[in-house]
């Protein structure tokens, strides 16, 4: 989306002030919050893959609104139809997936052929996803890259039209998508049923309710990033270098989905200890008051991606029940709790402490998503277990 490292100055250029944007934000995330956990049920109860379309429509929509109507109610309308376009696609497109590689994997298991035959759904779901992201964040990269020429040349009808058209074309490749829901879901569930068996799993299950606090926090700490453009200045890198600087942790993010694969059955431990080094990192890096430092910020970024990828994939490993999508639902719900609480933290901090120190005193709650992990995190399950459980149909 080539409006994303825009939007706030055409905001601005619209005449809207500070507090104005501030509030917009608030919106947004609100919506979020409220949609998140009974879009996860809608999720498991209808096609997660026309829910998925038509959130991209409505982000799309949303966009065209900026334009046609560029003042703060037009800006308003738009932000909150792009909060329910992510609380509808958060989780239902990841169990989309999990349910798909593992539909096919059964049905390789009962010829015995097939590229990839013997893999477990979750040995292809951290390939799939791992890949997906680091097509998304080299995306986000290339499409940094080109919204200063875009803007220049067309200005904003240009990168909000560019933009309009990338989410139409992301709901058509959504349609796309194959969707074999499973055997016990083909008959009509009711849709306060399926919210039950979701929110019953992650209070029910202490392993499933375990994963999703863990996951929850750790992406929730990620809302980091935000801060990273203030971080880069305030180590001297000018106005124009930033967007660049701002490319290190998007880099570092994308190699390490690229690599999530190779890493897919790191042990709990393992993965702390590289929890507890990206919180390390993040200090030092952020306290070094040069911009080389950032490469050990980046680092962070690297690590809480790699994070992400693995832990979901266990997450989704851990799940029995049929509302796979509002599990994953209340873990978006638990992140957006935990990156307003860094949000607030940041807010509150700002007035008697700099940039850099906040975002090292950062590192002290990921240093504890270290601890958490260690005994938090669920093992790898060994492949034969899990093909072992292709072959007996869902509960």
């Amino acid at each position: 989306m080539l409006i994303y490292p825009v939007y706030a100055l055409l905001f601005a250029d619209a005449g809207l002030t500070g507090g104005q944007i501030s509030s917009l934000f608030a919106l947004w995330s609100l919506a979020g919050f409220l949609l998140e956990v009974p879009s996860g049920a809608w999720a498991d109860t209808f096609s997660r893959r026309q829910l998925v379309a038509g959130a991209l429509v409505l982000r799309s929509i949303g966009f065209a609104l900026w334009l046609l109507f560029p003042s703060y109610l037009g800006f308003a309308a738009g932000f909150l139809l792009w909060g329910a376009s992510g609380a509808m696609t958060s989780g239902t497109i990841e169990a989309l997936v999990y349910d798909e590689l593992a539909a096919q994997t059964r049905s390789e298991a009962g010829d015995g052929a097939g590229e990839g035959a013997g893999e477990g759904a979750a040995d292809r779901y951290v390939r799939v996803i791992g890949r997906g992201n680091t097509v998304a964040l080299l995306s986000m990269l290339v499409a940094t890259a080109l919204a200063a020429p875009a803007l220049a040349v067309g200005g904003y009808p240009l990168v909000g039209a560019a933009s309009v058209a990338v989410g139409l074309a992301g709901a058509a490749a959504a349609w796309s998508l194959p969707e074999t829901r499973p055997q016990e879901q083909e008959e009509v569930r009711g849709y306060l049923a399926m919210l039950r068996a979701g929110l019953t799993e992650v209070r029910g299950q202490p392993r499933v309710g375990r994963a999703v606090v863990l996951l929850a926090t750790v992406t929730g700490l990620s809302a980091i990033d935000e801060y990273f453009p203030l971080l880069a200045r305030a180590t001297g890198a000018s106005t124009v270098a930033v967007p660049l600087l701002f490319t290190l942790p998007i880099a570092a993010a994308a190699l390490a989905s690229a690599l999530a694969d190779r890493w897919s059955g790191i042990s709990p431990a393992r993965l702390a200890g590289a929890v507890g080094l990206a919180a390390g990192t993040l200090a030092v890096g952020s306290l070094s008051g040069h911009p080389a430092g950032l490469l050990a910020v980046a680092v962070s970024f690297g690590v809480l991606e790699l994070f992400t990828v693995v832990g979901e994939a266990r997450l989704q490993e851990t799940i029995s029940g049929p509302a796979r999508a509002t599990v994953l639902s209340v873990t978006g719900l638990g992140s957006e709790v935990a990156a307003l609480a860094v949000f607030a933290g940041f807010g509150f901090g700002e007035s008697t402490l700099d940039i850099p120190l906040l975002m090292a005193l950062a590192g002290l709650p990921l240093a504890g998503a270290a601890l958490l992990t260690w005994r938090w995190l669920p093992p790898s399950t060994p492949r034969i277990f899990r093909e072992n459980a292709s072959d007996t149909p869902s509960r």
